[in-house]
């Protein structure tokens, strides 16, 4: 008698999912656009974002050109964005701003274009275009609306997205210098000042500098140390007058002190070597 009850309440439930469906399709197959755009706006009130979608997306060629036609474009780029699909939902804003110039939906959608592209930005080991897309989208739309209320969380949003790509270009550099790369390290090291000259890790990066350059120094040929050991000195010195106390001082005048005398070395070592080939 239980597993009649259960068999029961199963047979209504899969009555009543048929019944829904039932409906839904019937609607969608009517074709009748008045009806579809009606439900269309019923089902996206409701959440029912992807019934919705579907039906915007029937009605779309029907009122183009109509007074109805800049609500259901506005819609359609919200139900893909109210279901995360944050590539489509890009797009269709972009093609609402596009379309629909003088809409005073316009500024919203601008700026929500860019912000489903802030939302594809992935985590920071992975490939960035997504990011850079985005702050160049949050820039544009802050120059071109410099008085919107939402200027401040462009500018909120693009130093959080620079924050991710500097820590990247960190993590790039650092993992050169662990492979014993450290000609690929300093370059990556000196852009990352470059792109990132207010960056908080600006001591450690130009200490990890100088030990890359001291490093490839010590590992070079006789006939590359002097050279290399020269930039050791020279950064040593800059790293050393910008940086007055700090945790990193006592190695950097290690390595500063090391490669003069080295450079001394290797001096004497060519002027010796200078002076039998003159005398013989």
């Amino acid at each position: 008698m239980k597993t009649t009850f259960v068999n029961t309440l199963v047979w209504i439930a899969l009555f009543s999912l048929s019944s829904c469906k039932s409906e839904f399709e019937r609607i969608r197959t009517s074709g009748d656009p008045a009806v579809l755009y009606q439900k269309a706006n019923e089902y996206y009130d409701a959440g029912e974002y992807l019934k919705a979608q579907t039906l915007y997306e029937l009605v779309l060629s029907s009122f183009r050109g109509k007074q109805e036609s800049e609500q259901i474009a506005y819609r359609y780029a919200y139900s893909y964005f109210n279901l995360e699909q944050y590539l489509l939902a890009a797009y269709y804003f972009t093609n609402f701003a596009q379309t629909y110039g003088g809409s005073r939906y316009r500024e919203e959608t601008e700026f929500m274009a860019a912000y489903s592209n802030y939302l594809l930005s992935p985590i920071y080991r992975l490939e960035q275009s997504a990011t850079n897309k985005a702050i160049d989208m949050f820039q544009e739309f802050a120059n071109q609306y410099p008085n919107s209320e939402r200027v401040p969380e462009c500018n909120r949003l693009i130093d959080q997205m620079r924050a991710k790509l500097e820590r990247k270009a960190l993590e790039s550099a650092k993992l050169y210098f662990d492979l014993k790369q450290y000609q690929s390290a300093i370059q990556s090291f000196d852009n990352l000042l470059k792109d990132f000259p207010e960056t908080k890790d600006a001591e450690q990066i130009r200490f990890l500098i100088v030990k890359s350059d001291y490093l490839l120094a010590q590992n070079s040929f006789v006939e590359k140390q002097a050279e290399r050991y020269q930039a050791v000195i020279t950064h040593a010195n800059t790293f050393l007058t910008r940086y007055t106390s700090g945790g990193y001082r006592s190695e950097v005048e290690d390595m500063l002190a090391d490669s003069k005398k080295r450079l001394n070395q290797l001096e004497n070592v060519r002027y010796q070597n200078t002076s039998t080939r003159s005398g013989s």
